[in-house]
């Protein structure tokens, strides 16, 4: 039999997410694949950093914890976004990472258009995590 969890630890780890990346993480959008892990140095080229709002992720219910607030910024370079990075305020130490895809690409992360240019106006518009038998 596999391991199992009640839905209320399956929302308690997801929320710890959030209590442990602390308010207004960074999210960092860049090109190529990612690190292999977070504690690996960056990869790739920024070519997005967004202030996340202080709580930027709704609270968990089933299991899924969904993207709170508008998660928008300008593009500072140009370039195909590949992979996130969700790092703390100070934009140091790195919590989440994954993938990124247009709508439909089957990535962590979501975007109607990947392809970003320097000032064009960036726009995460879907994401959640999705904790284990959820």
């Amino acid at each position: 039999m596999s391991l199992q969890l009640s839905g209320g630890v399956r929302d308690a780890q997801n929320d710890a997410i959030e209590s442990t990346s602390g308010a207004s993480p960074k999210l960092q959008l860049r090109t190529g694949a990612p690190p292999a892990n977070c504690a690996a140095a960056d990869t790739g080229t920024l070519l997005c950093e967004i202030a996340l709002p202080a709580d930027w992720l709704a609270a968990s219910v089933g299991g899924v914890k969904a993207k709170s607030g508008t998660w928008q910024g300008n593009g500072v370079a140009a370039g195909n976004v590949g992979h996130f990075r969700v790092k703390d305020s100070a934009g140091t130490t790195t919590y989440i990472q994954g993938t990124v895809t247009a709508t439909g690409g089957g990535g962590d992360m979501t975007m109607d258009n990947v392809n970003v240019a320097v000032d064009q106006q960036v726009t995460v518009n879907t994401f959640q995590l999705t904790a284990g038998n959820a």
